[in-house]
């Protein structure tokens, strides 16, 4: 049973019923329901603030998963800066010291410049554009690494082949001539001791007691080794490849076979007198392409500056050749 309310009427001095007037009610219910709409939304907030909504638990795994695929990032752009420092290592060694050429462009020169512009774009990027960047670097990188493993693959045959061609190369004399004394005659015209008849001399002549070491001045393999009647006795004739062959003549005796590969430097037979000669010595001739050339100028490997001159003038000297 709803209680009626009484109040006490000092004008008319009696208890009279307590009527509430239609806009006090309006006014109160709306007041109550301000109350509760602005309880309902600090309630809402409280609880969106300490709980996740399902979108922000979605957004905290991407979150999550974005800054691990950022470490893996990171890892690899790592690795590929080291692999890169080892390519640019070896490039340096490789073109600036062997080839003696430098095929690095200028515009490289700014790559510290060019980091730096990536990294002031970098802190303007939301975190999937960052990522794509990232991800952009790193597959360019990888790309550069494949071009430069396959161009110092090709830069490592090529150094290859130029040691085998460095090694077939004659580069030393074919005796023991420390104090360049053993030179008796030079390449050129020369006087035949036989016939006194001047002469084309294809070859350089070095006086030695019978039975000096003769060496083998290339690596090579032996295309001759005996007495063909050709007026070179006992002679060696090495095909070292690249269009380079040796012939060591006048030799006592042989201790290579046809056949046989030899380094240079390696013992092939012993100065003799052999065939047509005047004395003990070994004739010495370098052909390339099956011309003659003039032995002195390769002899590069085992003689300064100094004696390289005195020798040159010492082969030139020579009017009568030893055979």
């Amino acid at each position: 049973m709803k209680k009626i309310k009484y109040y006490y009427n000092t004008n008319s001095l009696r208890y009279e019923k307590l009527v509430t007037p239609l806009r006090v009610k309006l006014l109160r219910i709306l007041g109550f329901i301000a109350t509760a709409l602005v309880t309902a939304v600090i309630i809402v907030l409280f609880a969106f603030r300490l709980l996740d909504s399902p979108k922000e638990r979605l957004m905290r795994q991407e979150n999550t998963r974005m800054k691990e695929d950022y470490r893996l990032l990171n890892s690899k752009m790592k690795l590929l800066q080291q692999q890169m420092a080892e390519l640019e290592e070896r490039d340096n060694h490789v073109y600036r010291e062997i080839f003696e050429a430098d095929p690095i462009p200028d515009s490289a020169r700014a790559k510290r410049m060019e980091k730096q512009k990536e990294m002031v774009l970098a802190e303007g990027m939301r975190d999937n554009e960052l990522a794509y960047s990232i991800a952009a670097t790193v597959d360019n990188l990888l790309s550069r690494i494949a071009f430069q493993k396959k161009s110092y693959q090709e830069i490592e045959n090529m150094i290859k082949d130029k040691e085998k061609m460095l090694a077939a190369t004659p580069a030393i004399q074919p005796i023991s001539n420390k104090d360049l004394k053993r030179v008796a005659s030079g390449f050129g015209y020369r006087i035949d001791p036989i016939y006194k008849t001047v002469k084309r001399h294809a070859g350089l002549d070095f006086s030695a007691p019978q039975g000096t070491p003769i060496y083998a001045t290339a690596d090579g393999v032996v295309r001759l080794a005996g007495n063909t009647g050709n007026g070179y006795g006992n002679h060696v004739i090495i095909n070292h490849g690249y269009g380079y062959e040796t012939l060591y003549g006048h030799q006592y005796r042989i201790k290579v076979k046809v056949g046989q590969r030899v380094k240079r430097g390696e013992l092939i037979g012993w100065v003799g007198s052999t065939g047509k000669s005047t004395g003990p010595h070994v004739h010495y001739e370098v052909r390339k392409n099956k011309h003659h050339m003039d032995p002195v100028y390769f002899f590069y490997n085992d003689l300064s500056p100094e004696q390289f001159d005195r020798i040159v003038k010492l082969a030139a000297s020579g009017s009568q050749s030893f055979d």
